[in-house]
């Protein structure tokens, strides 16, 4: 079966060798300018010899935007790797098993008919009964499958608020809260707001989650690329902050906005406070918003850092609503929880008149609603269990062992990969990723050429086709041009590590070999 399956990767890596060049580097120029007017096909002349007609949809006649987004972690490797397991940041799919708490709520919140039954007290945990009355009395008619209000349910976004400050030690606006499926449609929602022409452009860091990339592409912005440091382990400097935004204000470009991504995807480093501060004053000197994205934020593996959000860092440096726009982004799809499939987040807007609230909400409004099993699981993830409730200790153990896992299994990749021949790797201190720079030999980078594939899309592509493993190529997060990495995540489960890493060193030590010298 085993070879079976090889063999199918092989044949479709081979067919696809003409397809279009999927791993472009977004950074083949400094910066993305897209066209404000769709390209159209002429109108074909009548002609009565004519017997078949155009179709309607075509290449040439779709919006040029979405031609123009790339979206990586879901690109043309991870297509081939639908007939293996494919080790995206997607945590269950890999054998995480959810938070028992918060899947109890979940289940006695859809099927509240079995709250009043005296076999409940006996499956579900007494806090987890507690909690979903709580949550049920706040939806009208206790009625899971029915429409909230556009921001989301006014009760969760209480719980959501509570979170935050309690996490912060500053207050929290419900209405500031506004519940998203995942965090991606509230970047989507941002960027549509933001972005006015391709004369608008977006601060991101490069490496860059492919999310932004693609949204800026679709809204028809430009994306405004700033270098993280690999050398100081992927440091963020302001003074690069500084260099990118006076060039691109040189060429017309008029910056909207600031992305930074804490803890780094797909870098995997955590700032440190004081960096957060100067990046907090280099958005309110220059008016930029800063959209910032804090998936991660109970992703943290080193002692030596911690995760503080752009918000407690700027209130705590006596800055409000006046002196800064700040939208914060999270999700429950990462974390410890790893719900990617239950589309769970939020963002927390601060720093935008009344006026334009409306319109943000307006916005929001188009599409009725985030689905509520995500909504309810985001007020849980900002609420869970606390000390002396009966599900605490259950949950404490579940939540340390999975963190605590997946530090281990950060490590012990890293290690692996500084061992490669032309390999080197910055730590993981959060996150779920690592992407390590690999130095190819010059007789692999022209046989990828040869391919028409990117050196690093290449590499994936041959180590996919040799052992099964799946990994990201660097060309499609951005990367210092002449340079090559791969994006690698973590979340394999850990009696599976040493295996991936026996298949890897083993395929990277063939592969050098084989375009030595």
């Amino acid at each position: 079966m085993r070879r079976f399956v090889i063999g199918s990767a092989r044949n479709l890596i081979e067919s696809s060798r003409q397809k279009y060049q999927f791993e472009r580097s977004i950074l083949s120029s400094p910066y993305r300018f897209l066209s404000s007017s769709p390209a159209a096909d002429s109108p074909s002349s009548s002609s009565s010899s004519s017997s078949t007609m155009a179709h309607p949809v075509s290449l040439n006649t779709i919006n040029p935007k979405v031609i123009e987004c790339e979206y990586a972690v879901r690109g043309e490797i991870v297509t081939l790797a639908q007939i293996l397991y494919c080790n995206i940041g997607n945590p269950q799919s890999l054998g995480q098993q959810p938070i028992t708490f918060f899947r109890e709520v979940l289940a006695l919140c859809d099927h509240p008919a079995i709250l009043d039954k005296s076999e409940t007290q006996g499956l579900f945990s007494a806090d987890s009964i507690e909690r979903a009355w709580q949550i049920l009395d706040q939806i009208p008619g206790r009625a899971t499958g029915a429409y909230s209000h556009s921001q989301g349910i006014k009760g969760l976004r209480d719980t959501i608020a509570a979170g935050i400050e309690a996490r912060d030690g500053f207050p929290a606006d419900p209405n500031d809260i506004f519940l998203t499926d995942g965090a991606s449609p509230a970047v989507h929602m941002m960027m549509q707001l933001l972005i006015r022409s391709e004369k608008d452009g977006i601060l991101c860091p490069i490496p860059q989650y492919p999310l932004y990339s693609a949204s800026i592409a679709l809204h028809g912005g430009t994306l405004v690329p700033y270098y993280l440091d690999e050398a100081t382990g992927w440091g963020l400097e302001v003074s690069e902050l500084k260099k990118q935004l006076e060039t691109s204000r040189s060429k017309g470009i008029t910056v909207r906005a600031l992305v930074v991504i804490n803890p780094g995807n797909p870098t995997g480093q955590v700032l440190a406070e004081e960096n957060q501060k100067a990046i907090v004053e280099f958005c309110k000197q220059e008016g930029l918003v800063l959209l910032a994205d804090e998936v991660y934020q109970e992703n943290v593996y080193v002692p030596e850092k911690k995760f503080h959000s752009f918000k407690k860092v700027s209130r705590s440096m006596g800055y409000g609503e006046k002196d800064i726009a700040l939208v914060s982004f999270q999700s429950v799809s990462k974390g410890y929880y790893g719900e990617c499939g239950k589309r769970g987040g939020y963002m927390e807007v601060t720093g935008f008149g009344a006026d334009v609230r409306e319109q943000i909400y307006k916005v929001a409004s188009v599409n009725l609603c985030s689905n509520i099993s995500g909504q309810i699981l985001a007020s849980l993830v900002m609420s869970p269990p606390k000390v002396g409730d009966e599900s605490y200790e259950s949950y404490s153990a579940e939540r340390d062992g999975i963190l605590s896992s997946l530090a281990r299994r950060a490590k012990t990749l890293e290690d692996a990969f500084s061992k490669l021949e032309g390999v080197t790797c910055n730590k993981a201190e959060g996150a779920m990723y690592l992407f390590p720079r690999i130095d190819l030999p010059e007789k692999a980078i022209k046989a990828a050429e040869a391919a028409k594939k990117a050196p690093d899309a290449y590499y994936c592509q041959r180590l996919l086709a040799a052992t099964g493993i799946v990994f990201v190529p660097g060309s499609g997060f951005g990367q210092v041009p002449g340079t090559w990495h791969f994006r690698c995540t973590i979340l394999p489960q850990e009696e599976k590590i040493p295996a991936i890493v026996t298949r890897l060193t083993d395929f990277h030590k063939s592969f050098m070999d084989e375009f030595r010298g």
